[in-house]
């Protein structure tokens, strides 16, 4: 048992050792070899003549050594030579795997070799990263090695929604291109919605006149604008496909049917159900609005399908089928006649059907179905795909049913959930879905036997934009947990490793730096924890830092100047008396700044004070988003707490000596929340003022009122209001309750800063 334990570090170790610090995702197999090959300008790129594939992945590899590393390499046709970069198709190649490749270098020069066209881009994106090992610029020595490469899963995707909020085609192609440096080959582009409709249909005008714009509530006020939208014409799309194809990645479109058509039906009411024009929706949510089921409406979905099919060659036509609540269905007596004339059970039994005519469409014209794990629910096409979004219990259904499914799990692989719960932490959906966990996840369910999970196509991740208005939101939100993703679906199980990915991760970092992108530092950024109430009562605090991955070096001053690589190395928890501000960074062992600095200033105001984003749910609902002052704000800060269905807050252990006072700077939020059978959940108070009031509840949230302060009328008012109320004296550390007892029908308060005030300390304002 000691001899095979010290077999395997050997050989384990000796590879992470050996292994370049510089590629993400893992390759399947490599082998350190002895020497260098140095690249330098000088060293030309081989094709073969007239392999117009090969000289394209070996053009993408040029033009983005010369974007990141300032290296600029000439393209030549010709047999293979020395002192070259070669890319080569070879119908022998030991890589016998779809989109594999091999790649060689040694001291008299580096070779890629594939059987097809996606395995030599892959290559090309390995070869790059090795050219890119840091953040210098010009010739690089690379180390000689042999890599066999080859995806563990087909289907490496990413969803886009540019329904909720809208990118353009520049935008979505430099995503395209971040896809194709992860080895990702599925963009999924939902292109429809209760609040917009992005894709020109020349046979329906309307849907792009009127589908494509709403009005934001609040329109015109505080940065919203007086109208949001756009589409994307067909050209565009011809544009973002081509330019997705020539980096091996497909294009799946999404239509939404029979739920989520509110743009459809305000384009063209008679084919909703009750004939009525709605708004478009500015509401995030569920909304009611579904397609009918007679012959109109569907010619005219067999229509529009036409024109998807022309601009999108995917073999998969995403159609949605989740969140349909069937209130509309359940009330047309026409819909209900042909539930009777379909001797169906019910209206999941229509959707059923509805998808299976859909499906039997597609399948005529030489496509596959693929949608949202609901459409199990009414029975489902044979050949249909099922992408798993309800956690995972639909993709182990459908597995057993014999159906194809993408794991694509909330809230697991849903990039719209935050990555921390740090007080700068962007807008998103809670709970927090960090760095690690997009790793640690397991694509395949364990009660999968070997054919059950064959069917299992792949992963993606999902990122939903309802609070993400900007692609800076997006890129935030993205990367590096696209790094992540990256190694899950196309690494082998056996070679993830945390720590070896963290250790290969400065490398990725200094690449989009490179590439100016804005990726989130979130796993690295160092957090400063003290006991507050301890702090309170000696005067003193200790001090504790850390980061999420539990990875770099953390380096402090108390100084308040910015700490950089001569500052105070973090060990262990160190003491300070107040006040003090401390500065805190992440390094990477190579000196490089792995997070940006995190500052905490500890005085007496400060540690009686709380943002609200800081404050947890009262219990019953654990229900939280972090929430921007308006739907379409396109800032990152601030972001505040909520809970739409109960505005209830806590502050555990709060020490009361010697407070008189208390101040609130409370935000004013839209209600633009679609709950469909949920809105039952909402809490509703009573209010004693006209506009509500924020109470402060003693112990319990339904103890002593300690004070209450009214809101302000929503017409002639900020959206920002303060607050301010005196509090009777009270002893010892309690909880505070902060509860909003605004009418439910109006807009939505959260808590930007909570503070409490001492008289004899000068910090009430009057």
């Amino acid at each position: 048992m000691k001899f095979a334990s010290l077999l395997l570090c050997l050989l384990v170790c000796g590879i992470a050792q050996a292994s370049p610090s510089s590629l993400i995702p893992m390759p399947a197999q490599l082998k350190p070899a002895a020497g260098t090959f140095k690249v330098d300008a000088g060293t030309p790129i081989v094709v073969a003549p007239n392999d117009t594939a090969a000289r394209q992945s070996a053009q993408y590899l040029a033009d983005l050594l010369a974007r990141t590393r300032g290296l600029h390499l000439q393209i030549t046709e010709g047999a293979p030579a020395p002192n070259a970069i070669v890319f080569q198709h070879d119908p022998h190649n030991a890589v016998k795997q779809a989109e594999g490749y091999t790649l060689d270098v040694t001291a008299q020069g580096i070779r890629i070799d594939a059987r097809d066209d996606a395995g030599l881009f892959h290559g090309a994106v390995t070869l790059w990263q090795l050219l890119t090992p840091d953040a210098q610029q010009g010739a690089v020595q690379v180390p000689a090695l042999h890599i066999s490469d080859w995806p563990r899963f087909a289907w490496r995707g990413l969803m886009l929604d540019s329904a909720r909020h809208f990118q353009s085609v520049d935008e979505v192609e430099g995503l395209l291109d971040q896809m194709a440096q992860h080895k990702l080959n599925v963009l999924h582009w939902h292109l429809t919605d209760d609040q917009g409709w992005r894709i020109e249909i020349k046979r329906y005008p309307e849907l792009t006149n009127t589908g494509a714009w709403r009005t934001p509530p609040d329109a015109g006020h505080d940065g919203e604008p007086q109208r949001y939208g756009g589409f994307y014409t067909q050209q565009q799309i011809r544009d973002v496909v081509a330019y997705a194809t020539a980096r091996h990645i497909t294009v799946v479109p999404e239509i939404d049917m029979p739920g989520h058509a509110q743009a459809a039906v305000a384009s063209y009411p008679q084919f909703g159900v009750t004939g009525q024009r709605p708004p478009l929706s500015v509401d995030w949510g569920v909304n009611p609005y579904l397609y009918n089921v007679d012959d109109n409406t569907f010619q005219f979905i067999d229509n529009v399908l036409d024109e998807v099919l022309a601009l999108f060659p995917s073999h998969y036509i995403h159609v949605g089928g989740d969140e349909a609540i069937k209130d509309q269905w359940k009330a047309s007596a026409a819909v209900q006649a042909k539930i009777r004339a379909l001797h169906l059970k019910d209206e999941d039994a229509l959707q059923g059907w509805f998808i299976g005519r859909i499906g039997s469409y597609l399948s005529a014209h030489g496509r596959r179905l693929i949608g949202w794990d609901e459409i199990l629910d009414g029975g489902v096409p044979a050949d249909a795909t099922v992408m798993s979004w309800r956690g995972t219990d639909g993709a182990i259904k459908a597995a057993k049913l014999g159906h194809d499914v993408v794991m694509s799990p909330a809230p697991d692989l849903y990039m719209d959930s935050v990555q921390s719960d740090l007080a700068d932490e962007a807008a998103g959906r809670v709970p927090v879905r960090n760095l690690a966990s997009v790793y640690n996840f397991k694509p395949i369910p364990a009660v999968l036997n070997a054919t059950q999970a064959a069917h299992v196509l792949g992963a993606q991740a999902n990122v939903w934009t309802e609070h993400m208005p900007t692609m800076q939101h997006v890129q935030h939100a993205v990367f590096p947990r696209l790094d992540a993703l990256s190694e899950v679906t196309w690494s082998p199980a056996a070679a993830h490793n945390w720590h070896g990915f963290l250790a290969r991760l400065p490398a990725q970092l200094a690449r989009y730096d490179a590439q100016k992108i804005p990726y989130a530092d979130t796993a690295f950024e160092a957090s400063i924890k003290v006991d507050a109430n301890a702090a309170l009562k000696s005067g003193q605090a200790s001090v504790t830092l850390q980061n999420q991955a539990g990875y770099g070096a953390i380096r402090y001053t108390i100084d308040g100047s910015v700490p950089d690589l001569h500052a105070q190395l973090y060990s262990k928890p160190f003491a300070v008396k107040l006040p003090v501000t401390i500065k805190a960074a992440t390094f990477a062992d190579n000196g490089t700044l792995l997070a940006a600095y995190h500052t905490r200033v500890l005085d007496r105001a400060s540690l009686l004070s709380r943002d609200g984003v800081e404050l947890p749910n009262c219990p019953g609902s654990d229900f939280r988003l972090r929430l921007q002052p308006t739907p379409d704000a396109a800032s990152m800060q601030p972001v505040y707490a909520v809970n739409v269905f109960d505005t209830c807050q806590q502050w555990a252990a709060v020490p009361l000596d010697g407070v008189s006072a208390i101040r609130v700077e409370a935000m004013r939020l839209e209600r633009n929340f679609a709950l469909a059978h949920d809105i039952k959940l909402v809490v509703s108070r009573p209010h004693s003022t006209p506009y509500g009031e924020l109470l402060v509840h003693k112990d319990r949230c339904d103890g002593a009122v300690l004070a209450s302060m009214p809101l302000p009328d929503p017409k002639s008012s900020d959206r920002r209001v303060a607050l301010n109320a005196t509090l009777p004296a009270q002893h010892g550390q309690h909880l505070l309750c902060f509860v909003y007892t605004a009418p439910t029908d109006g807009a939505l308060y959260a808590l930007g800063r909570v503070s409490l005030l001492s008289s004899d300390k000068g910090d009430i304002k009057h």
